[in-house]
């Protein structure tokens, strides 16, 4: 009897996807007036695409790899990280927060085909708020 073999088909985001996503993302931000850094991961977090304005912080570029990463590990917005945790206080206490390249704050976005994560989006540079409209901005880029 022949043992039946099972193929798993993981979708992943292509440079030109990554690229479209960055792109979008900076537009609006100088749409905004303001100065950030946009990054792009695959489905495993592993930098696509990193693009930068050239007055954006130097120090925010690494948030911006560390938010998509985030948004790509864990499948979900940045921004739900604090909801995600506060059924779960041990965690906080254990220093789960501290743990390296977790960003918990809005920013990141992971990016998703028919409900598969193929990669993430995370921008940084400025408020929370704008950091997330830019972000999507990106994501709507990338639907468009």
């Amino acid at each position: 009897m022949e043992s039946a073999q099972t193929h798993v088909i993981q979708r992943n985001i292509s440079r030109h996807a990554a690229l479209r996503l960055a792109t979008a993302a900076l537009d609006e931000a100088e749409r905004l007036g303001i100065h950030v850094n946009a990054a792009v991961v695959d489905r495993h977090g592993t930098l696509m695409a990193f693009l930068r304005m050239p007055e954006a912080s130097l120090f925010s570029s690494q948030t911006a790899m560390d938010k998509a990463y985030s948004a790509a590990s864990a499948r979900m917005p940045t921004s739900q990280w604090t909801d995600a945790l506060a059924p779960y206080p041990p965690l906080v206490q254990h220093n789960i927060l501290q743990r390296p390249r977790l960003v918990v704050f809005g920013g990141g976005f992971p990016v998703e085909v028919d409900g598969e994560v193929i990669g993430a989006i995370g921008v940084s540079g400025g408020s929370v708020e704008e950091d997330e409209q830019c972000a999507e901005a990106g994501l709507a880029a990338l639907r468009a």
